[in-house]
């Protein structure tokens, strides 16, 4: 298990979610995991909040360092395939956080 977790939350509009799951699903997550420094990956739907606001997806990617999502390694294999073109300008609501697991 990686030291670290990379929290990712976004929004995407209703129409695009059949799109912005497959192509994350089946193009995005298989190229981070090319990425140096990348162990996994997985996936989450909003399904309750007790703040309003929360974006509707997460992804938790287990990784070695906090610098990895800055590296060249994942920038390109970030930029691979219709995520750029297609989903990244209809993301809404991003955030991005970074823990440090304990013990």
């Amino acid at each position: 298990m990686a030291d670290y977790i990379y929290l990712v939350q976004m929004d995407i509009p209703v129409e695009l979610e059949d799109d912005f799951n497959r192509i994350y699903d089946t193009q995005h997550v298989p190229n981070i995991l090319q990425a140096p420094g990348v162990h996994s990956c997985t996936r989450y739907r909003l399904e309750s909040s007790d703040v309003e606001g929360v974006a509707r997806y997460a992804a938790v990617y287990e990784i070695d360092s906090p610098d990895t999502p800055q590296t060249e390694g994942w920038t390109k294999e970030s930029d691979k395939g219709d995520w750029v073109a297609q989903i990244r300008p209809h993301t809404t609501n991003r955030t991005h956080i970074i823990y440090k697991k304990l013990n």
